[in-house]
């Protein structure tokens, strides 16, 4: 058995494996759903205080988008041209917006939505698989931290230097995306589609 100590080196390569892998399988869920659903699963109504699949996916994936541009300094990819295309109900992904609000979030043109989700999704794995893992230790955000990040996951999982690339990666996009596949999950069943996962 090699015991031969592993490298900082080697142990960000293994992060950077890990992290692609999960993004990948994470992506695959997304464009599960999306696959084995039509238009009218993802804008269902259900009832007040009860936000459509339709709110889950824009939200996700929009975040997804604007959240990349921290963690590798390029330009979101969603503007007024994709909003045209994808004819979003609300061109809000409805982060700071009530529920009263965004329960209206509806999809126009699903196949533009299809490709506008892929578009964001295959940007951020092309990054991580071409990125030098050692940028994962760079911060980001240093605390103290203002008051509309103190409250957020990414800041209460993070290290005392701050919240840096990899826990923008795991926070902003992994357990974010995880969060809201769940959400999509259970709505399935409201529209009497089943999970993705066993």
């Amino acid at each position: 058995m090699d015991e031969t100590p592993m490298t900082e080196q080697g142990s960000l390569d293994l992060v950077q494996d890990s992290l692609l892998r999960r993004m990948r399988t994470m992506h695959g869920l997304y464009y599960q759903a999306v696959g084995s659903m039509e238009l009218e699963h993802v804008n269902h109504f259900e009832r007040a205080g009860v936000l459509p699949i339709a709110f889950s996916l824009f939200h996700y994936t929009n975040m997804h988008d604007g959240a990349f541009m921290m963690l590798s300094g390029q330009l979101p990819i969603w503007n007024e041209d994709w909003q045209a295309r994808v004819q979003m109900a609300i061109d809000d992904a409805g982060k700071e917006r009530p529920v009263s609000d965004m329960i209206h979030q509806r999809i126009g043109d699903y196949d533009a939505f299809k490709e506008y989700q892929r578009t964001v999704f295959d940007r951020t794995e092309a990054h991580i698989a071409a990125m030098d893992p050692t940028d994962f230790q760079r911060v980001l955000v240093a605390p103290p931290y203002p008051p509309q990040i103190a409250s957020t996951y990414s800041a209460m999982c993070a290290g005392p230097a701050g919240i840096t690339v990899l826990d923008g990666y795991e926070c902003w996009l992994y357990q974010h995306g995880l969060r809201h596949m769940g959400e999509i999950e259970l709505a399935r069943g409201l529209v009497g589609l089943e999970g993705m996962t066993s």
